[in-house]
């Protein structure tokens, strides 16, 4: 089994990369995503599909890992993310939750601010 500080190495590397197909192959299939809001998505297959429509929307996107500190079942990630959408830049502090099994991805827990994101798509035409 890789260790997990590799998978965590790994799967940043693929969201920084914007590349949806490695992080589909270190998803579990029963991943879940919970963003800043707490609203979830479950399942490798669905989650695929939803990282690429965020990297286009985002395709600069980006997570800056400063501190991670491990936990009896998971990682406790402090940083920043940031990126670019609809020509506007946006940075944020960060934090993540990921928890590791069996070489796969089974949780990416989102806790940070996104009002700048917020405010960037309220701008958007309906």
């Amino acid at each position: 089994m890789a260790e997990a500080q590799d998978i965590l190495h790994r799967w940043v590397a693929a969201i920084n990369a914007r590349d949806a197909s490695t992080l589909a192959t270190l998803m579990a299939p029963d991943f879940v995503f919970v963003d800043s809001l707490g609203n979830q998505m479950r399942g490798a297959e669905t989650m695929t599909p939803a990282w690429r429509s965020y990297f286009v929307m985002c395709p600069d996107y980006w997570v800056l890992v400063r501190d991670v500190a491990p936990t009896a079942d998971a990682m406790l990630i402090a940083g920043e993310a940031g990126g670019t959408i609809d020509g506007t830049s946006w940075r944020i502090p960060a934090a993540w939750k990921i928890v590791i099994r069996d070489d796969h991805v089974v949780e990416w827990r989102v806790f940070a601010d996104n009002k700048p994101v917020y405010d960037i798509l309220s701008r958007r035409s309906t």
